[in-house]
């Protein structure tokens, strides 16, 4: 069954029309949003041609091994209802199955697919209920190509060739695939995107030798897909850097006191600017209260970058139950208020931690699962698992296969797993010709550092700084101004505030409209 084309009331043009373009867990983000903002309602279209609708690439159905890596609180589509996906999970517990309880800190890390399915009914609910409210929606299953100004609003273009009025576009594309980094597309045994990897894994000689490129989270699902199926030749993780996500620790009572996101909001609803030391005194106050020492946890992370991989994750799997809270912390601070703190820094201390930290700040704020740390470490010590730092090169043999290198050593390989993380900067291939229509038209304007340029309070495009409004980001192409963009936490926080902005802009225009009830018998079903 799929979705119908139109629910809610006939169409009217006094309604102000928004279309959504993406229909994955950032859309979803932006639906409760606007449900939860009660405000003029109007018409929605929203541009999806995946078969996965709602789900995006992350949480599409998959092997039970790929799991999300957050803790359920954290997994809410709704801000400020933190319980809203464990109540979720709750009823759907009352069937019986696995509770997919992690065992060394107790946090459920549920499959992704799982997760996937309470995006799917989230959506439907708050589709539900936003026809109850007096919203128009429709799901079109074409891709936008192009955004051009038509009067005060815009004029969007399909695939197909069709065209469609909007007043307002939220632009919810999600991620790129990952980047070929050594040109292997088209080798016989080179794997470009892995997931799903019930598919991709499937095509595995369980004895050939593995190299999976790249050493986060992606490639630790990799990694663990193989293992689940019990692959029987060697594996090899092989990166640049050699850092590896860190563990998650068991999660305990700790309220931040300093280092929160009102505090930074604050700063920016005064004008104000702050430098990266002033944002390190304002964690150091936080580290105080909590009787921890900043420098010695910040070196912790830091030493990440330099130490031997093997021995870190060791490390780290120990230190599950330390009672020491500093990292705890950090884990929390980082994506929690590191979205607010970031546009409030000068440009070249952004510029010089994106240069010397990323990775450790990814290793940071991305953390796996201490279960999935301790079956890496399992592998590791039965030698059916080595962890490469200092990868330089990776090409087809001309014997078959592939050979990987380092500065001192060559490897082999039957089959190459490219398992390098998306770059947040990274604009999707099938969004580019309408970013690039965006830009042209004067709407959009590309940040140096990926992405476009958006105004940090509202997610609105901007122009040399300033936005009219009609177009928000919602996810990585918002990445170049703000940061962490794409955890989910993050995606509701700037749903709510698009939601917002769109509430005022359309109240401004003084449309405000009816709200009579239009019901009908709404055949949700997945679209194919």
């Amino acid at each position: 069954m799929s979705y119908p084309r139109s629910l809610g009331r006939p169409a009217d043009d006094r309604w102000p029309e928004l279309a959504v373009v993406g229909g994955g867990a950032s859309a979803v983000c932006l639906l409760d949003a606007l449900a939860e903002a009660e405000g003029p309602t109007g018409g929605i279209k929203i541009f999806e041609t995946s078969s996965h609708l709602w789900r995006g690439r992350p949480f599409r159905p998959d092997l039970d091994t790929v799991r999300v890596n957050i803790p359920p609180d954290g997994m809410s589509v709704r801000f400020g209802d933190s319980g809203l996906f464990q109540n979720w999970l709750s009823l759907r517990d009352r069937d019986g199955g696995p509770l997919h309880r992690d065992p060394f800190c107790g946090i459920r890390f549920v499959p992704r697919g799982m997760f996937g399915d309470y995006l799917v009914q989230s959506a439907r609910a708050v589709l539900a209920r936003l026809i109850e409210q007096g919203w128009r929606v429709e799901v079109i299953r074409e891709s936008v190509r192009s955004a051009t100004p038509d009067g005060g609003g815009l004029r969007l273009e399909t695939g197909r060739g069709r065209r469609f009025h909007a007043d307002h576009v939220v632009l919810c594309v999600g991620r790129g695939k990952p980047t070929d980094t050594y040109g292997l597309s088209g080798a016989p045994g080179f794997v470009a995107e892995p997931y799903p990897l019930a598919t991709t894994l499937a095509e595995v000689d369980p004895d050939g030798e593995i190299a999976v490129i790249g050493s986060g989270l992606t490639g630790v699902d990799v990694v663990l897909g193989l293992a689940g199926r019990g692959h029987r030749g060697k594996i090899r993780m092989l990166s640049r850097s050699g850092v590896l996500p860190m563990v998650r620790q068991r999660q305990i009572g700790y309220r931040l006191e300093h280092f929160t996101p009102e505090h930074f909001r604050a700063i920016a609803a005064r004008g104000e600017r702050i430098t990266l030391s002033e944002v390190i005194a304002v964690m150091r106050a936080e580290f105080a209260d909590a009787g921890e020492d900043l420098e010695a946890t910040i070196d912790d992370v830091l030493r990440g970058e330099r130490e031997e991989p093997v021995a870190r994750l060791r490390r780290h799997v120990a230190e599950v139950d330390s009672a020491n809270v500093g990292l705890r912390i950090l884990q929390r601070v980082v994506p929690a208020a590191g979205p607010d703190v970031w546009p409030l820094l000068p440009e070249h201390e952004k510029n010089a931690l994106l240069r010397e930290h990323y990775r450790a700040l990814m290793s940071v704020c991305c953390p796996m699962p201490p279960a999935s740390a301790a079956k890496l470490l399992e592998l590791v010590d039965a030698d059916r698992l080595e962890i490469v730092s200092g990868m330089r090169d990776a090409k087809p043999a001309d014997e078959g296969g592939f050979t990987l290198s380092t500065a001192d050593t060559t490897y082999r390989a039957d089959f190459v797993f490219n398992a390098v993380n998306v770059p947040a900067d990274k604009i999707p291939v099938k969004a580019e010709p309408l970013i690039t229509s965006i830009v042209d038209s004067g709407l959009g304007e590309r940040h140096p550092r990926g992405g476009l340029h958006v105004d940090r309070a509202s997610s609105r495009l901007t122009v040399e700084g300033t936005g009219d409004g009609r177009i928000h980001a919602l996810g990585d192409l918002a990445s170049g101004t703000l940061f962490f963009t794409f955890g989910l936490p993050s995606l509701v926080d700037r749903a709510r505030d698009i939601a917002a902005d769109l509430t005022e802009l359309t109240t401004k225009d003084g449309v405000v409209l009816s709200r009579d009830a239009w019901k009908s018998p709404i055949p949700w079903g997945e679209a194919a």
